[in-house]
């Protein structure tokens, strides 16, 4: 692990100053951020966004011809699949799918009455230079923890859906969103292989402050381990049984619930697969999963994981459908618990569903990214951020 500009000293304060945040933060009152689900009572200014390819802040505009005239900027070649909200401020992951992505990790404002929707690259331009392994190559998913650090999964490798080239080896990337500066960088080059393929980013905090950071590698089904405060991690091979039934190039879903009582749980379920599993993070941590990992039972359909509310609730939708649904992971895995809370009115498909604390409500990120994978989009993909509406 890398840390930008600190050393061991600096790295020790700050890793203080995010526990005591932490520990004064559970003291303060931990439902204001976890188990957020009250539709009810969700700001009336929740307007959808919807913006077509991508819009960059440029520097110049000199520099925006350079980039278009090279080939960097295609701007139906940019999509949006992940999203993390703070205030009025969303932060996007935008993969480098295709070239003429000219930036992979960008924020835009969604304060009402904005009218359109442009990019800034974040924290900085400098951070999103292909080939610059201190920079960032592909972002494919990100979380904000609850001291408001941006962590963000990058995998190193570009134009993934015409000739994928690894630029850099992967890894994980944490900011400060109040400062954008960065403050460590976590290689993942030792705990992967050339046929990795890393999809989803979780963090997690033990009960003693420690942070940890769980990535998926659905190629060698296991999941990564990485223990900031050591500075070591390890990977967690799961059972053939939880990658019985997997097409050849499959997702492995993962979702981190918080019980009410403190302690977590992470979730994880191939697309292709029948069934739906379940570990506690202590024994993840630990790295003794044998004979620990839950089978929650057989899944209706191919569920398509899509977040959750930072709490108890799983969000979900059926592979290539438009409904969304709520799973309260404190009731039973059955059918007539799911419960539908969104139904797209544009037949676009969710990829990311978030909390959105200063409006009280859960916010969706959908698009047609089906005709995007197809190389079907015109002038470019159709992306929309939305607001759920509820049960119906």
């Amino acid at each position: 692990m890398q840390l930008a500009n600190l050393d061991k000293q600096q790295d020790m304060r700050l890793y203080l100053g995010l526990l005591f945040i932490l520990l004064a933060y559970r003291v303060g009152g931990q439902g204001t951020k976890y188990g957020l689900w009250t539709p009810d009572r969700a700001h009336a200014d929740t307007q959808p966004i919807q913006w077509t390819g991508g819009q960059f802040e440029f520097p110049c505009a000199s520099t925006k011809s350079l980039f278009k005239s090279s080939g960097k900027y295609i701007a139906k070649n940019v999509i949006a699949t992940r999203a993390q909200l703070i205030g009025d401020t969303i932060y996007l992951a935008l993969p480098r799918y295709r070239k003429g992505v000219p930036a992979t990790l960008v924020k835009t404002s969604i304060q009402p009455g904005t009218c359109t929707t442009t990019f800034k690259p974040y924290p900085c331009w400098d951070l999103q230079e292909e080939g610059n392994c201190k920079a960032l190559q592909s972002v494919v998913d990100l979380v904000v923890d609850q001291n408001e650090v941006l962590w963000v999964l990058d995998t190193g490798i570009v134009n993934t859906l015409e000739t994928p080239v690894r630029k850099c080896a992967p890894k994980v990337v944490a900011m400060s969103v109040k400062t954008g500066k960065v403050l460590k960088t976590v290689s993942l080059e030792g705990l992967t292989s050339s046929s990795s393929r890393l999809q989803y980013l979780v963090v997690d905090y033990a009960p003693d402050g420690g942070c940890f950071i769980y990535v998926s590698d659905a190629a060698n089904r296991a999941i990564i381990v990485y223990n900031l405060q050591a500075d070591r991690g390890f990977r967690v091979v799961l059972p053939k049984a939880v990658s019985a039934g997997c097409r050849s190039r499959d997702v492995l879903y993962i979702a981190l619930i918080r019980r009410d009582c403190g302690t977590t749980e992470l979730y994880f379920t191939y697309l292709s697969t029948s069934k739906l599993f379940s570990l506690k993070s202590e024994y993840l941590r630990s790295g003794v999963a044998d004979g620990r990992i839950l089978d929650l039972g057989k899944k209706p359909s191919r569920m398509v994981i899509i977040g959750t509310d930072n709490g108890s609730a799983i969000f979900f939708r059926n592979e290539g459908d438009a409904e969304v649904y709520r799973w309260d992971t404190n009731s039973t895995f059955a059918e007539g618990n799911f419960k539908p809370v969104y139904r797209s009115q544009t037949c676009q498909l969710v990829t990311h569903a978030v909390p959105d604390y200063k409006r009280n409500t859960m916010r969706v990120l959908q698009s047609n990214f089906p005709d995007y994978m197809q190389n079907r989009i015109g002038c470019g993909a159709i992306q929309q951020l939305n607001h759920m509406q509820g049960c119906w």
